[in-house]
């Protein structure tokens, strides 16, 4: 009997874990051994030039989202330079043994004989020579991180024109406006450097939560199964749409595999509690949504599940859902169609990101073959599991899973 309860107990965490992982609110790597770092510093207070808008609230932004992404994150705002080299060092020490290092960095810099050279907020810069002394050099960084980690991605939100740039070239300094191109860190599993536009450029200052490259990236990073390659793209993409095309970034990529920083088992079993088939007895039906919701889990796994539930969007209406009624969805771009017109109809977008407009603008019933029977099936799947409905994006949108879902507990009529 203690065997029994025992093997129940092992089977209830390995389906919860599961469950997780398919929804990406944990992911394989955060149970498997790989080591990741990130060094996040931004500044904004500088005592010597205008303070600047977004860099603190970027650099928040950025470190919350890398520890969702299981990285140990180092972090530092407003920085003078001794504690910014502090950091640095700590950065160099924590690295050892990583599999993944990651450096982002948001404020000015400036460039001098094709080095870069990123600008704590008491740097004051009168000369060439202060540099090397008020200033923090940003091979330096590349270099710890080519010696310690295997896979390296470097984030430089820095291209903001630079009054300070300006003052060491009225002194007769030959520094430059944007950023050099850098030295990628050579090695291990190869690099990934983005910067927030080309080298030599400088862009100004967006009002707004957050930088156009920066809020690229926290749209972006973290996408699940997503490459950094296409998460760069779509960064690309986000910054030149919302510069109107001033802004383009740039990027060096050499990583020698494909680089997934959330991973997401998406044929994981949608299982919530304890599975009474698992344990030798019958599986539940269709329509059991109330006895697996009830079913006992661990106070963290069940708290994880609550906050998925509450991200279900809701309908515009109670009513029951049939399949040839119009339904009140919530959506306008579906309101007051029926769930047999909508199957026979166009997707809204596309099912899977990147494909081509003309790849995914077809009839949904030329890729599905959606007949009544089939969709009920699936409808069942949402009825059952009422999260099941966040757990891959649909071409008609969530609020239609949440239809099919309450149409199967209307017994598919």
């Amino acid at each position: 009997m203690v065997l029994g309860n025992r093997w129940l107990a092992a089977s209830h965490a390995a389906f919860v874990l599961a469950f997780l992982v398919a929804f990406g609110l944990s992911s394989p790597q955060a149970f498997a051994q790989e080591k990741r770092v990130a060094l996040v510093l931004a500044n904004a207070a500088y005592q010597n030039t205008p303070r600047l808008l977004n860099p603190v609230r970027d650099g928040e932004a950025i470190a919350a989202k890398l520890r969702e992404l299981n990285f140990d994150v180092i972090s530092g705002f407003d920085l003078t330079t001794s504690e910014s080299e502090a950091l640095v060092a700590r950065f160099g020490k924590e690295l050892k043994g990583a599999g993944v290092g990651l450096f982002y960095y948001a404020g000015h810099a400036l460039q001098l004989d094709g080095e870069n050279y990123l600008l704590p907020v008491n740097a004051a810069v009168e000369d060439e020579a202060s540099l090397d002394f008020e200033a923090i050099r940003l091979e330096v960084i590349l270099r710890q991180m080519s010696r310690e980690a295997g896979t390296r991605l470097v984030f430089l939100d820095a291209a903001l024109a630079n009054p300070l740039a300006d003052r060491l070239s009225a002194s007769g300094g030959n520094a430059l406006l944007g950023l050099a191109e850098p030295r990628a860190p050579q090695g291990g599993n190869g690099s990934l450097i983005a910067m927030a536009s080309a080298p030599n450029q400088t862009v100004d200052e967006v009002v707004g939560t957050h930088s156009p490259f920066s809020g690229a990236l926290l749209a972006h990073l973290g996408t699940a199964n997503a490459r950094m390659a296409d998460v760069m793209a779509a960064v690309e993409r986000d910054v030149t749409q919302a510069t109107s095309g001033k802004q383009k970034p740039w990027v060096a990529n050499t990583l020698a595999d494909d680089v997934v920083l959330r991973a997401v088992d998406m044929n994981a079993p949608l299982i919530v509690g304890d599975s009474d088939e698992a344990a030798g007895g019958e599986a539940q039906p269709a329509g059991g949504q109330q006895q697996a919701a009830a079913a006992p889990a661990g106070g963290q796994d069940q708290a994880a599940i609550d906050a998925l539930r509450a991200q279900i969007p809701a309908l515009a209406s109670d009513a029951p859902i049939f399949f040839d009624i119009p339904v009140q969805f919530g959506d306008p771009a579906i309101d007051g169609k029926s769930i047999a017109m909508l199957i026979q109809g166009k997707p809204l977008f596309s099912p899977v990101e990147g494909l081509e407009h003309k790849v995914w603008d077809n009839h949904c019933s030329a890729c599905h073959q959606w007949t009544k029977e089939r969709l009920c099936e699936q409808a069942k799947v949402y009825a059952a599991t009422d999260v099941a409905v966040l757990r891959l994006q649909h071409p008609l949108g969530t609020r239609f899973k949440v239809a099919l879902g309450r149409w199967a507990k209307n017994d598919c009529q």
